[in-house]
């Protein structure tokens, strides 16, 4: 692992766990082993390395996620598969994902954050789901749907289901099955 890797995996960690706010230059300096210096080299100040952190989280999820749609026959069964691979990886990614929940247009946890830079980034994620739901709604297996605001409510409640079980003590185990089969039901077209 590189220099830069190193530092941006210390980053998501310490930014996951304590926050923007809770997290120095110097506290990932030291969690990465590495010249306080370097860490500035690298990424600048703390808001580029925040945002540095949570973009490439997001660019790991896509790529993962696209693989895996690559099995879909249908739009409904793309959507499906968007969310179980988004849901799966915020588990496996467990001690680094609150980053993103940190980072997230949605969230007030930075006011101060520039929420444009933030918003570009999430919306790649958003798009996934339009172009998947654009694709069953031609295919037939998604119900007629205004595919902007239906995207978004997706998004929503994936996020929503995330921040109950990472954030909440109202995580049930079984709270993100539910969420997919809540959102199958929705889409799905009934003949």
């Amino acid at each position: 692992m590189s220099k830069r890797d190193e530092i941006l995996a210390a980053a998501q960690a310490l930014f996951a766990e304590y926050g923007y706010a809770g997290t120095t230059m110097r506290m990932i300096a030291e969690r990465a082993g590495v010249a306080f210096g370097l860490v500035s080299h690298y990424f600048g100040n703390k808001e580029k390395l925040f945002l540095v952190a949570g973009h490439e989280m997001i660019d790991a999820m896509l790529l993962g996620i696209r693989r895996d749609m690559e099995a879909a026959n249908n739009g409904l069964q793309a959507v499906d598969i968007f969310v179980n691979s988004y849901l799966s990886y915020t588990l496996a990614n467990r001690a680094t994902f609150p980053t993103l929940i940190r980072c997230s247009p949605f969230s007030d946890d930075n006011p101060h954050l520039d929420r444009q830079k933030i918003g570009v980034k999430f919306e790649e994620l958003i798009r996934e789901i339009e172009v998947n739901l654009e694709r069953g709604i031609a295919d037939g297996t998604i119900v007629q749907v205004p595919v902007k605001d239906c995207a978004l409510m997706i998004y929503a409640a994936m996020v929503g289901a995330v921040r109950t079980v990472f954030l909440s003590p109202f995580g049930e185990p079984g709270l993100f099955e539910e969420t997919r089969r809540f959102i199958q039901r929705s889409l799905r077209r009934g003949d």
